[in-house]
């Protein structure tokens, strides 16, 4: 694979990751990066690619992932590298 997505933008090798056990849903996440987040029945994000609770994204993303993880009021996003799997030591 190309590590192109369905945008047909290339993977930052940056990955935003949801914390189930503390998202409540509120949405703030979805509107910032409607490119690659949904919302559930409940308000919950959603991946649109199908990639569950860690969400690949463009580097055209990444300024707008970057105010979601400040933004988002239950504190339950990090940024991530997907290739080592764990969240940046710091949230902005």
């Amino acid at each position: 694979m190309s590590g192109d997505r369905a945008s047909g933008n290339r993977v930052s090798g940056t990955a935003l990751h949801i914390d189930w056990t503390l998202c409540d849903g509120r949405g703030l996440c979805t509107e910032l990066l409607s490119e690659s987040l949904g919302r559930d029945d409940w308000g919950y994000p959603l991946a649109l690619d199908g990639s569950g609770g860690t969400v690949p994204l463009a580097p055209s993303q990444l300024d707008a992932a970057r105010d979601a993880v400040a933004l988002c009021p239950r504190l339950a996003l990090s940024l991530r590298d997907p290739r080592v799997g764990e969240a940046s030591p710091q949230r902005v």
